[in-house]
């Protein structure tokens, strides 16, 4: 993993973002037990293949005081597709979604995370420290593993444990930098 980003305990950085919804988000909230915030796009085949099983772990912890938000990070000079009209457009043609799709148009977001990939996957406990990085689960090209690594390391941390593991690699596309 990156040496430049955040390392297992590290807190999470400060950041207001827009979304698809037209409304800002702090990534940061109070009484939240856990913050799930990963990195998709509208374009990445893996991204695409995960984002059902992220889109269900937003709805079934939402009521054990989850939160789960989607950022896209990638330059839409040199990926239109990921524009933040694109992502609006995207929503709207898919019924909405139960995450706010945030926008990083600076990519300062990304950078300050050290995301690498669409999706890379970062858990924050309630305060915010961050307790699981890596892919939601070992295949994106098997539903049936319903984002169980994601899942795991949310029971542990609602539960007062330390996830296990703590860090898988991350999987998919490259961020788009500019």
């Amino acid at each position: 993993m990156s040496k430049s980003g955040l390392m297992i305990g590290d807190r999470m950085p400060g950041a207001r973002l827009r979304a698809t919804d037209g409304n800002d988000y702090e990534l940061e909230a109070e009484g939240a037990a856990a913050t799930v915030i990963y990195w998709t796009c509208n374009h990445c085949p893996y991204a695409l293949a995960w984002q059902d099983r992220l889109h269900q772990v937003a709805r079934d912890y939402l009521e054990r005081g989850v939160r789960v938000l989607a950022v896209n990070s990638n330059s839409d000079e040199t990926h239109p597709a990921d524009s933040f009209d694109a992502m609006r457009e995207r929503v709207d043609r898919e019924g909405g979604w139960p995450t706010p799709y945030l926008r990083d148009e600076s990519q300062q977001v990304a950078g300050a995370f050290g995301a690498l990939t669409t999706p890379d996957v970062f858990i924050f406990d309630g305060q915010p420290e961050l307790r699981y990085r890596g892919a939601p689960d070992g295949d994106y090209d098997d539903p049936a593993l319903n984002a169980d690594w994601l899942r795991a390391a949310l029971d542990a941390i609602i539960e007062g444990r330390d996830p296990e593991p703590a860090e898988t690699q991350p999987v998919g596309c490259g961020i788009k930098w500019r």
